[in-house]
């Protein structure tokens, strides 16, 4: 096939980019902790949503617009930042959890739809995702690539991204990972509503460059 050494160059990229730790990674790490398995799952199904809407931008190319663009970009990206920001401060308030209610709250899930949204929604924002998959779509797919085949590459990102982020919430809600943070389980998700503020800040004080 002679496409699929892009393919496999687009799969690998990818790859790479999505176990870098961002804003992504800790979103599903949070939710997994601070809810359940299942709430980082979905959380995981929201960002390859996302995934789904960047690939369908790209091949249109209003990526390309949206790169070229100062104004839609500043305004994305302060979006996204607000929205790290807004879940981080979430984070920052979570209530300690005592004995009385620990057993309790080990049953509650994150509401579907919500987790949806958070994962959606926090990908979906970021625009140097958007630089992402401009620079994926223009500089290793040749302009002549047939649509059915950045269609594949595109599923494939969905499909991995869901995949990666359900691997990092099923182990990081591994029974026995959560017995030996629970005691810090409090202030690990006080730190990570830090990352996600810091991130978000960093993000709104970045530039398209």
């Amino acid at each position: 096939m002679n496409y699929l050494p892009a393919i496999l160059t687009v799969a690998l990229v990818h790859l790479l980019a999505a176990m870098s730790p961002g804003p992504d990674f800790i979103l599903v790490t949070r939710n997994s902790l601070a809810y359940s398995r299942k709430s980082g799952i979905y959380t995981a199904l929201g960002l390859a949503f996302g995934i789904c809407v960047h690939v369908t931008y790209s091949l249109v190319g209003i990526g390309f617009i949206i790169a070229q663009s100062v104004l839609l970009f500043s305004i994305l990206k302060l979006i996204g930042a607000g929205y790290l920001i807004f879940i981080g401060y979430k984070a920052l308030k979570a209530l300690r959890q005592t004995k009385t209610t620990e057993n309790r709250l080990r049953e509650i899930h994150l509401e579907k739809n919500k987790a949806l949204r958070m994962g959606f929604l926090t990908n979906v924002t970021n625009p140097k995702v958007t630089l992402f998959f401009l620079s994926v779509f223009t500089l290793v797919i040749n302009p002549t690539t047939p649509l059915y085949i950045k269609l594949i590459m595109g599923t494939e990102m969905a499909v991995a991204t869901f995949l990666w982020f359900s691997l990092v919430a099923t182990v990081v809600s591994h029974p026995a990972i959560r017995n030996k943070i629970r005691n810090v389980q409090h202030y690990a998700e006080k730190g990570m509503g830090v990352l996600l503020i810091a991130l978000g800040v960093r993000l709104a004080l970045s530039s398209s460059k």
